[in-house]
C-alpha cells in the first residue's frame, strides 16, 4: 500500500515524510509500510504532521534529508549491517561484564568477606550491574536508543573506574585485606562493560543528526546549566572528606569520637587516594560535558550515568551507619571491649550531608534535562537546494517548513528501497569497599 515514501526531515528517533496521498511519521529504521501516524495530503495535514513530529523529537536533532544519504534495504534497515553488528557486539560485551559482575558478588572480595555478605557493599554493586544491563538492552535495540544506552554506560564506567581502582589499592597495600576471586571477577567485568560502552559510543547512526555535539547553553538554559555544574563540583569536593563517624563509650563514662574515610588521610594507601581523586575528576569532567551536550536530553542521560553510582555510594554509607560497628575496626579485641564495657555508636559526618545536598541538586538537574519540553526546529530559512531536501526549506523562526512537493514528481529520489537513510573501610572508598573480615 505504502510502496513509495519520501523522507523530508529526520531527527534522533523519528522521520517525517510523504507517501501516496498522505504525510506520515515513522520511527527511524522502521518499515515504510508502518507509519506511526499519518495525515491527509493537505496544507493542514502537513502542519499537523510537522507539529507532531517536532513534539516527538529531541531538540536540535531535526535535519533535512539530503541526497547524499547512503541507501538502505527495502525493509528500512541499513544496506550494510556493520553498525547493527557493532551494536550487538557492544551489547554482548556489556552482557558478559554483567555476568562476571554477578559472579563476583559471592566469592571472597576483600579479606575474607564477599560482597554478598555485606548489605552495604552488595547494594551499590547491584545498582551498577542493573544500570549496565539497561544500557545493554538499549544498545541492542539500536536507533536512537543505542546512543542513550552508550551515554548512560559511559557516565557509569567513568565513575566506577576510580571506585574499582580504590578497591584494588586496598587489596595490594598490605593492610591485611588481600583481594580475592570476587574482586578479580568484578574488575574484569568492569573492563568488559567499558569495552562495550566505548564500542557503542563510537557507533554513530546517521539518523542521529547532530546528536552528541557540544553546544553552549543560552537563554533560560544558562541558569540551570550553571547550577548543575556547581552541584557537580560540590559532589566531587564533598566526596573527599570522612563520612563515617563513630563514638566509643566505656562503662566508666569515657567517650571518644572518631571519623573514618578521609580520602587524603596519611594512613590511606596511595593507590586508594589515586582512585578517589579519579572519581572526583570523573564527576567534575562528566558533569561539565553533560551540561554542554546536545541534545539536552542526551546530556541528561550522561548525567544520569554519573548520578546513579554517586547516589549508590550515599545509600551504602547510610546502610553502613545503621549497622553495629566492630571493636576490631579500632584495634580493640573482643575481650578488651567486654572488660571496658565498650559500646560503639555509628553515624555520618556533616560532610556526608553536604554531599547529599549537592547530589540532590544534581539529580534534580538530571530530571530537568531528561524532561525538557521538545522545541520546534527553529533554524533560519535555508534554500531547498542548499539543504539537500526535497522541495522543503527549514522552518523560519516560529514557523513551519513549506509543504513538500507531490510525492509523485519525477525527480523524487528518496523512495523506499532505493535511497533511505543509513541506520545504523569507609562506606564509599571504592566500588566494593568490603573491609577485611
Amino acid at each position: 500500500m505504502f510502496d513509495k515514501v519520501t523522507i523530508a526531515y529526520r531527527g534522533a528517533g523519528y522521520e517525517l515524510g510523504q507517501g501516496r496521498g498522505f504525510y506520515g511519521v515513522w520511527a527511524v529504521g522502521a518499515p515504510r509500510h508502518e507509519p506511526l501516524q499519518q495525515w491527509a495530503e493537505t496544507p493542514e495535514g502537513w502542519n499537523a504532521a510537522w507539529t507532531r513530529f517536532a513534539s516527538m523529537e529531541a531538540p536540535g536533532t531535526i535535519v533535512p534529508v539530503g541526497r547524499s544519504n547512503p541507501p538502505v534495504g527495502s525493509s528500512g534497515s541499513p544496506a550494510s549491517g556493520g553498525k547493527a553488528g557493532g551494536a550487538v557486539v557492544a551489547a554482548a560485551l556489556l552482557g558478559v561484564g554483567v555476568i562476571l559482575g554477578v559472579a563476583g558478588l559471592f566469592p571472597r572480595y576483600l579479606g575474607s568477606v564477599s560482597l554478598a555478605d555485606r548489605s552495604d557493599q552488595v547494594l551499590p554493586h547491584a545498582v551498577y550491574l542493573g544500570a549496565w544491563t539497561l544500557s545493554a538492552v538499549l544498545i541492542v535495540l539500536g536507533g536512537a536508543r543505542l546512543r542513550i544506552g552508550a551515554l548512560l554506560s559511559l557516565g557509569l564506567s567513568a565513575i566506577t573506574f576510580g571506585l574499582f581502582l580504590s578497591d584494588i589499592g586496598l587489596a595490594t597495600s598490605g593492610t591485611g585485606a588481600p583481594g580475592g576471586t570476587g574482586l578479580i571477577l568484578s574488575a574484569v567485568g568492569w573492563l568488559a562493560c567499558t569495552a562495550g560502552t566505548v564500542l557503542a559510543f563510537l557507533l554513530r547512526p546517521a539518523a542521529a543528526g547532530r546528536a552528541g555535539s557540544l553546544g553552549r547553553p543560552s537563554g533560560a538554559a544558562i541558569g540551570p546549566a550553571v547550577m548543575m555544574i556547581l552541584a557537580g563540583l560540590g559532589v566531587a569536593a564533598a566526596f573527599a572528606p570522612a563520612w563515617d563517624s563513630f563514638t566509643l563509650r566505656t562503662a566508666a563514662g569515657q567517650t571518644q569520637s572518631l571519623t573514618l574515610g578521609d580520602a587524603f588521610s596519611s594512613t590511606t594507601p596511595g593507590l586508594v587516594i589515586a582512585g578517589d581523586v579519579l572519581v572526583m575528576l570523573a564527576v567534575a569532567v562528566t558533569v561539565v560535558a553533560a551540561a554542554f551536550w546536545r541534545p539536552v536530553r542526551h546530556g541528561g542521560v550522561l548525567l544520569a550515568g554519573v548520578a546513579i553510582p554517586m547516589a549508590a555510594q550515599a545509600i551504602s554509607a547510610l546502610v553502613q551507619a545503621g549497622q553495629p560497628a566492630s571493636p576490631a575496626q579500632f584495634g580493640i579485641s573482643g575481650a578488651q571491649a567486654r572488660q571496658l564495657g565498650l559500646t560503639i555508636s555509628s553515624g555520618v559526618t556533616p560532610a556526608f550531608w553536604i554531599y547529599c545536598g549537592f547530589l540532590i541538586v544534581l539529580v534534580v538537574s538530571c530530571v530537568w534535562m531528561l524532561f525538557t519540553p521538545p522545541q520546534a526546529f527553529a533554524a533560519g530559512p535555508v534554500p531547498a537546494a542548499d539543504a539537500g531536501g526535497y522541495g522543503l526549506t527549514a522552518p523560519p523562526a516560529g514557523g513551519l517548513p513549506a509543504e513538500p512537493r507531490d510525492s509523485g514528481s519525477a525527480d523524487e529520489p528518496d523512495v523506499s528501497g532505493e535511497a533511505e537513510p543509513a541506520q545504523t573501610g569507609s562506606s564509599r572508598t571504592g566500588a566494593g569497599d568490603s573491609p577485611a573480615g
